[in-house]
């Protein structure tokens, strides 16, 4: 199409399509056609043919915006509370979850830590948390600390690490996945201590570590640095307790379970033996 349309040799449809794409508005480009046609049969007014193609633009541009922040989030994979075992995890608070899930605390700017061996569905939940609030139009990213610690350091090699602090103080939810699996460096942990110190009352911040509160100082390798962290992490905190036994085990073992009793039984080696030397004593 040109650049310039002659307002009076282009047909309407062309000239509508034009400025319907200048404007922005694909929705209405997509589906005037076929509201107006609805409008008619329905003896529905003008007003109200427009509203019904302004829900449509805005439907569509809601959902786009959504993907957009879904995609940005970086999360490894999409996870909701609907998939959640609650039953397998009695001590977490379900209650809070679901509270959490209505995004509150973040435009509030507090913190979540959620606290629990490995395989206890804390990163399950920090994904399901983050979806909700990518649906509920906040900007999300998700990084798993050693991850995060490794950017920074190499962002501070190649001179970039302002922009990388100022884009991570800016998001509204940082969600810092497995803390306290690997140990930092000196530097690497006043990098990580200094983005968390930023966000402290101006973004929301949810960590999930395998440690309690006591041992984190054996991921920092300062006690000051630790303390004054968890100062920060916890003056306004939601802490979400996930002990218990692995549920990624035991579901792996009742996957196990379940595949032994479906496979056809196999006889006992010591039978076979035992029935291959009775049977050359009798011959």
């Amino acid at each position: 199409m040109s650049a310039t349309i002659d307002d009076v040799t282009a047909p309407p449809q062309v000239l509508l399509a034009h400025h319907l794409k200048s404007l922005k508005l694909p929705t209405f480009a997509r589906e005037y056609e076929k509201v107006a046609t609805e409008c008619t049969r329905d003896q529905a007014d003008y007003p109200r043919y427009l509203l019904r193609l302004c829900e449509l633009e805005r439907i569509e541009r809601d959902r786009r915006n959504m993907e957009r922040r879904i995609r940005a989030a970086k999360f490894p994979q999409t996870k909701s509370l609907d998939t959640f075992d609650f039953k397998a995890i009695p001590s977490l608070n379900k209650a809070l979850v679901l509270e959490l899930a209505r995004c509150e605390w973040i435009e509030r700017r507090e913190n979540c830590i959620a606290l629990g061996p490995a395989g206890t569905g804390k990163t399950h939940t920090a994904l399901a948390l983050g979806l909700a609030a990518c649906q509920k139009n906040y900007s999300v990213l998700f990084v798993t600390a050693a991850a995060l610690v490794h950017e920074l350091m190499e962002a501070r090699d190649e001179r970039r690490l302002r922009l990388l602090q100022k884009h991570l103080a800016k998001v509204d939810l940082l969600i810092v996945d497995e803390l306290g699996y690997v140990p930092f460096t000196a530097v690497g942990s006043e990098l990580l201590f200094e983005v968390l110190s930023r966000r402290y009352e101006q973004g929301a911040t949810l960590v999930t570590s395998n440690l309690p509160f006591d041992e984190w100082t054996s991921v920092f390798g300062s006690e000051r640095l630790t303390g004054a962290l968890l100062d920060r992490l916890t003056h306004h905190v939601h802490i979400l307790e996930m002990n218990g036994d692995s549920y990624r085990l035991a579901t792996s073992q009742k996957r196990a379970r379940k595949r032994g009793a479906l496979a056809p039984s196999e006889p006992n080696i010591h039978e076979v033996e035992s029935a291959k030397g009775g049977a050359t004593s009798e011959d």
